[in-house]
């Protein structure tokens, strides 16, 4: 006799990962600490630093240089986004605290799904904020090109993306968000500091002092330099920076793209191992 049940309908995998991703989006939104935070921290610390150190900065020749506002712009714009990644990676262990995750975690569903959605929630969330902080810009002296919106947009989504599937190899090994923000602020705010958004790339010099060389050299193997790097000449294409080192933008983007793509097959990677207190 045939069987009058019906299996269950599977979800597609790729509309798992949006209602995570939207999940991600209305907690974010709820909680308005996460916002005042995330952007609250970069915006605090342009106006300050910008303020303290504008009399003092020079870069540049002539009267072509930016200013210390204009420079630091780009960096305070990937240090939102780092702080998005920071907060919106958090969310893995309360899920996994509130019992959420494996929930998930036994649905019929792959494992990059659920990745993607996390992560694509966190990316979505960073790019809306950034826009916000872009609009910060029209109060600098620079005539930026509105027409490369759309590459400075994309170029900011895979910096965010990137980011966030970092915090989700460092949050998917961790069950406390203690030692969470211990990790991070050992990884994530050097690697913000050597990306070039607080103070110029040293420009390589023959027979140069071997700190400046090394710093050079440590900075240039920092994917982060790339993305601000490319951020400050979307923003700025017509500022001088002579005395640093400045990529080619052809190269921010596949720098950029690469760690992007990198960091989410490692979050792919290391959510099919078994996570703190995790049977499964």
């Amino acid at each position: 006799m045939a069987s009058t049940g019906s299996r269950p309908a599977i979800a597609s995998p790729l509309a798992v990962a949006w209602s995570l991703a939207w999940r991600e989006i209305v907690r974010f939104f709820r909680q308005r600490n996460r916002i005042i935070g995330s952007i609250g921290t970069p915006l605090v610390f342009w106006l300050l630093f910008g303020a303290g150190l504008s009399g003092s900065f020079r870069m540049g020749t002539g009267t072509g240089g930016p200013s210390f506002l204009e420079f630091f712009f780009p960096g305070s714009l990937l240090l939102l986004v780092l702080f998005t990644a920071i907060f919106s990676s958090i969310s893995i262990i309360e899920d996994r605290r509130e019992g959420f995750l494996q929930g998930v975690l036994v649905a019929p569903i792959p494992r990059w799904s659920m990745v993607l959605g996390k992560v694509l929630g966190g990316t979505l969330i960073a790019v809306f904020q950034g826009l916000i902080f872009l609009l910060l810009a029209l109060t600098l002296p620079i005539e930026f090109p509105w027409r490369w919106l759309p590459a400075l947009v994309g170029l900011i989504s895979l910096a965010a993306l990137g980011l966030t599937s970092l915090g989700f190899v460092f949050a998917w090994r961790l069950d406390s968000t203690q030692g969470f923000h211990a990790i991070m602020n050992l990884v994530l705010m050097p690697m913000w500091l050597l990306s070039g958004g607080f103070f110029p790339v040293p420009a390589a010099a023959a027979g140069g002092r071997w700190p400046e060389q090394a710093l050079h050299f440590a900075m240039r193997a920092n994917p982060l330099t790339y993305s601000v790097s490319g951020v400050r000449q979307l923003l700025s294409p017509g500022l001088d920076y002579t005395g640093s080192y400045v990529p080619e933008l052809t190269w921010c983007w596949i720098v950029t793209l690469a760690f992007a793509g990198i960091c989410f097959a490692a979050a792919v990677a290391v959510s099919r191992q078994p996570a703190p207190g995790d049977s499964l």
